[in-house]
């Protein structure tokens, strides 16, 4: 048999790949996340992760591991909140980031509604610092954005890192400027973009700029550009550039659950989802 709160704890150390982090979201101590892990990775005869000083990775079991314990999880909220015999009812506000097009975010917010079908879910997508800003004026109650690792507002879902993205046959010419395909302001991954070739003094030009994901890809797709793009989303049709491609890194990303302020009411309604994001935050990921 699989604990859920060892499961519960594994899934969180897999989105956060730091059992720090995965202590602080969980409010153990980072010896009891360890334990935690150890426990499950002898009740299931495998290793779950690597991990060293530097960086925590899931094992190829470990990625398996992911789907059953959402499964088990899933199923054991959906036999509490029946015996427990409690419904969610209200108006939800929910923002997500356009990174979370071409994810199964579909499928968490599905299973939300089953569980919760008197909860009026109103779904805003938008770039993460338009929806900071939607959430600074009241009006929406939870979103899931990016934020910079140096800022500490929020509910870590997963850290992850920028990279840059394009097509295989895509060669950039170093004495030319690096042709750009962003978001427009105030996007996170266009001012990191900037910022980045700015630093190294490299010079680049906006080839194209885009609200939409799906306008980036094409684009991207099409040879117009590169784009700064998270690492675990690269779209279909789209790689990441190799090192002699001579860009400057990135840097990490965090994205993050941020509730709004100005409408109690949909605190619960809020909190579930967030709960069921949580839970579910490996299907924020493209294969």
């Amino acid at each position: 048999m699989f604990e859920p709160a060892q499961l519960r704890t594994f899934l969180t150390v897999a989105q956060t790949l730091s059992f720090t982090q995965a202590a602080h979201r969980l409010g153990l101590r980072q010896s009891t996340v360890s334990q935690h892990v150890r426990k499950l990775e002898e009740a299931a005869g495998r290793r779950l992760f690597t991990r060293d000083t530097h960086a925590v990775e899931l094992t190829e079991d470990g990625e398996a591991m992911l789907g059953f314990a959402r499964t088990i999880l899933e199923a054991n909220e959906r036999a509490a909140s029946f015996f427990a015999g409690t419904r969610l009812r209200g108006r939800l506000r929910f923002g997500a980031s356009e990174d979370f097009v071409l994810t199964r975010m579909p499928e968490v917010l599905e299973g939300f509604r089953r569980e919760h079908p008197e909860v009026d879910l109103e779904l805003t997508v938008e770039l993460s610092g338009t929806l900071h800003e939607l959430l600074a004026a009241g009006r929406l109650d939870l979103i899931l954005a990016k934020r910079r690792p140096e800022e500490s507002r929020g509910q870590l879902v997963w850290r992850d890192r920028l990279v840059w993205v394009g097509t295989e046959r895509l060669r950039l010419d170093p004495q030319r400027p690096v042709p750009l395909v962003v978001y427009p302001p105030p996007a996170l991954t266009r001012a990191r973009a900037l910022e980045a070739l700015e630093h190294q003094g490299r010079e680049w030009r906006i080839a194209c700029t885009s609200g939409s994901l799906n306008g980036l890809i094409a684009a991207t797709r099409a040879g117009l550009g590169v784009m700064a793009h998270t690492r675990g989303m690269i779209p279909p049709g789209l790689v990441r550039l190799p090192p002699r491609a001579g860009l400057p890194e990135l840097g990490g990303v965090d994205f993050v659950l941020v509730y709004g302020q100005r409408d109690r009411a949909a605190r619960g309604p809020a909190e579930a989802l967030a709960e069921a994001i949580l839970a579910g935050g490996d299907r924020l990921h493209l294969p």
